[in-house]
């Protein structure tokens, strides 16, 4: 299994993309892939207007995508697609039409077939066992909380420290803490900014400038970064 799970799509300043780019090709390998790109969570603007966005930064790179809403079977283009790339927007609207499409399972027994994966934001999300992780608002309802369980752990993408003077409310770390004390068996790595996991052959690191931080409960958080040791999550 060949996982990229990118905490966010673009730091403040740069194009969309663009921080992400290089890890990208390396994760594709040096023979030009044309991935299947899922564009269901975006809410405010149109697919054809994503896959130009995500298909500009792929080129740049030697691979190209096509995304999933100009196939009339959907299953059938998940079973031929070379690679499948997952990209952000609101996770509930993302989930709702991956499982209205009934894409779940194949899209599961595709990358655990070795298909290689790449998620941003919603993207990674969806690589966990369940959203329910998610910083977005529940703006649609899916059939399930279920997602493509490929780890079995959850993502927190866009991890936040920070508590923004006059905010009266929860910070993350506070909202992490509500979900491990009625979930104490899952880990939980809030993934920050500019930092992506990869998963391949089994193993697991972090790749980014920024740690993460990792939540169980009865256990202190951990801060781990390039080069310490992942694998636990992976059990």
């Amino acid at each position: 299994m060949k996982l990229l799970l990118i905490s966010n799509s673009t730091n403040p300043g740069e194009p969309y993309l663009d921080y992400p780019k290089q890890k990208i090709k390396e994760f594709l390998g040096e023979r030009h892939t044309k991935a299947l790109f899922i564009p269901y969570a975006a809410v405010t603007f149109s697919y054809d207007d994503y896959e130009l966005k995500v298909r500009e930064r792929f080129r740049e790179i030697g691979h190209d995508v096509i995304s999933i809403h100009h196939y009339s079977d959907p299953v059938a283009a998940v079973g031929k697609a070379d690679a499948i790339v997952v990209g952000g927007g609101n996770t509930w609207m993302l989930l709702k039409l991956l499982r209205d499409n009934r894409l779940i399972e194949p899209v599961r027994k595709k990358v655990l077939s070795g298909t290689p994966y790449i998620g941003w934001s919603a993207g990674s999300n969806v690589a966990c066992p369940t959203i329910r992780t998610t910083n977005d608002m529940p703006v649609v309802r899916p059939s399930s909380f279920r997602a493509f369980n490929l780890i079995p752990f959850q993502i927190n993408p866009h991890y936040l420290d920070a508590n923004p003077e006059g905010h009266a409310g929860e910070t993350r770390e506070q909202r992490i803490e509500e979900f491990i004390e009625v979930n104490p068996d899952l880990w939980v790595a809030g993934l920050r900014e500019g930092t992506m996991f990869i998963v391949k052959d089994g193993l697991i690191k972090l790749s980014g400038p920024r740690k993460a931080r990792i939540f169980k409960k009865n256990t202190a958080p951990l801060e781990l970064g390039e080069g310490d040791n992942f694998s636990f999550l992976l059990k």
